[in-house]
């Protein structure tokens, strides 16, 4: 593989911030969010990727306030907000406001107090409801904002589900990465992105893709155009994102170029930091390549089940000039 190949696959991009607007219209179904005032702040900036209660800073200590993060109203901040005389309430909910926080989500679908209202609209903060429990609210805001703030990457590549196992495709252009996972879902895979893979890191521990989302469930194919894989072939034969296991560089055989033929030593491709097993695989006339993809998926998993059969067999030749 090229330098230049190279470069671009390790390339890391961390995201600095994500707009009130984004995240509400990617979590509005799934948190059945509802605006309530301050829509004009729809373009306000989250740039922390945890959430807050303001407990403490409800009581007057703004210390160490987390004041870039969602501020998430629950059950015991609404109750205490409440049992306010009407002044002091005022005075807690204003100088909340004054630290130009992004957005309030209160959970539970409680009624705001009205001064709440008010002071949103006022210093165009979006407030938000959404009538689930507190707890299992901050826990799929956070999955999403983790995601959302995680380091990232875009490849030229193709991604499969084969045997279980997520197998990013590498090669130049034209060289028949479509075609060759074409055949994949036709024996049984599945696409999860053809041409654009978008790669994220998660946890810090493994890297997942996914596709563009106009384009996820589709497939170019030279000579026959845009067809549309989840239409063709059922829903059974695509994912929407899945964790890349290994990556497999296709490339035109080279008569005077020398190709692994034992698999002796392991080689690893490094994306986000992550290290994946890394094959390289020739293509020239009268290769299926999509079989080789299939074998070296399931000798894959042999390996991480410590089975090597490259170790095995050279164990066995050992074994063999030993009682020679």
């Amino acid at each position: 593989m090229n330098i230049k190949m190279q470069n671009k696959i390790q390339f890391t991009k961390k995201r600095k911030h994500l707009t009130v607007e984004e995240f509400y219209t990617n979590m509005k179904d799934i948190l059945q969010l509802k605006i309530v005032a301050g829509i004009k702040g729809l373009k306000k900036m989250i740039c922390v990727a945890e959430v807050n209660r303001p407990g403490l800073a409800l009581t007057g200590y703004f210390d160490y306030f987390a004041k870039r993060r969602i501020q998430i109203l629950g059950k015991v901040e609404i109750f205490y907000l409440r049992n306010l005389p009407p002044k002091e309430r005022r005075e807690k909910i204003e100088n909340l406001f004054k630290q130009k926080i992004p957005c309030i989500i209160i959970s539970r679908k409680y009624t705001p107090p009205e001064e709440l209202i008010e002071y949103g609209n006022k210093h165009n903060t979006v407030i938000l409801r959404s009538p689930l429990i507190t707890m299992h609210f901050v826990n799929k805001a956070t999955l999403f904002l983790d995601n959302a703030f995680a380091p990232s990457t875009t490849m030229h590549a193709t991604l499969m589900e084969v045997s279980g196992l997520g197998v990013l495709i590498i090669g130049k252009s034209g060289i028949g990465k479509s075609e060759c996972a074409l055949s994949l879902i036709n024996r049984g895979h599945r696409l999860v992105s053809d041409d654009i893979v978008k790669i994220r890191l998660e946890d810090g521990i493994q890297i997942v893709g996914t596709g563009p989302e106009l384009t996820r469930h589709f497939m170019e194919i030279r000579g026959l155009g845009i067809i549309n894989i989840q239409t063709l072939f059922g829903a059974g034969c695509i994912r929407r994102e899945k964790r890349i296991d290994v990556a497999i560089t296709i490339e035109r055989w080279e008569k005077d170029k020398s190709y692994d033929r034992l698999g002796m030593d392991d080689k690893n491709l490094q994306i986000l930091g992550i290290n994946l097993p890394h094959l390289t695989i020739p293509i020239r006339p009268g290769r299926e390549i999509s079989l080789i993809i299939e074998a070296a998926c399931l000798n894959q998993r042999l390996k991480r089940m410590g089975i090597n059969p490259v170790k095995e067999l050279n164990k066995e030749l050992i074994r063999s000039m030993k009682k020679t």
